[in-house]
């Protein structure tokens, strides 16, 4: 029995099957964790007052309705006693059988369910975040070189760019995270390109950057 793919293919089994809330789950896993700890056998003692401290269930009723519907749905098979020297037993329906192939399987509906990819629509949203989270920053100085070459841009200024967004942490105003980095590189070559064109505001920033330096400096002179 393949401990993976079983849990895999049964999480993805409850993420289809509307019928279940929260305590179905609660207490197939509880099961499952016996089924586990016994080493995976074909049936296994269910000992009630373990599985209802394990799952959180709190009255016995709730217990077997849960058992009940678990049997019903073929995701166990519930065996009851009324024998007091006789224990009541339960067996896991299986996911996904050690000789189970993508097709041709028989049995139960859970043996011949054995997912070989999960759908993309339980992933889309960290697919999304992912490639979110690409654009924030580039991956070293040289995506920074070959996006400002791409552009016909100085590699001058790409190293700036990159050095100055890198020391805050690529944040604008070292607050609001960026979303996309390539956007920030075309708005700084905007402005850099006024600036360039426009004596006016090459002085401002001349004045506001404290970083410019004169190249003519007396350095006889005082601080």
């Amino acid at each position: 029995m393949n401990y993976i793919k079983h849990l895999n293919a049964a999480l993805h089994e409850f993420y289809k099957d509307s019928r279940l809330h929260t305590g179905h789950i609660s207490l197939y896993l509880a099961l499952f964790f016996y089924w586990n700890l016994h080493h995976f056998p074909d049936a296994f003692y269910a000992n009630r007052i373990e599985l209802m401290k394990m799952a959180k269930i709190g009255s016995r009723s709730t217990y077997h309705r849960l058992v009940k519907d678990l049997a019903e749905w073929d995701y166990i098979q519930y065996l009851p006693t009324q024998s007091p020297n006789q224990k009541t037993m339960v067996k896991m329906s299986q996911f996904c059988t050690s000789g189970s192939t993508e097709t041709g399987l028989t049995g139960t509906l859970m043996q011949r369910y054995c997912p070989i990819h999960v759908p993309l629509s339980l992933y889309n949203k960290h697919h999304k975040q992912s490639k979110l989270s690409e654009k924030r920053k580039p991956k070293n100085e040289l995506e920074v070189l070959n996006f400002f070459k791409s552009k016909n841009w100085a590699s001058m200024d790409a190293s700036k760019f990159y050095n100055h967004y890198q020391g805050v942490g690529w944040k604008i105003g070292g607050k609001v995270q960026i979303e996309n980095w390539t956007a920030i590189a075309e708005n700084w070559m905007l402005k850099a390109n006024e600036i360039r064109k426009n004596p006016v505001l090459k002085i401002v920033a001349q004045t506001n950057d404290h970083l410019q330096t004169n190249n003519q400096k007396n350095y006889g002179e005082p601080l």
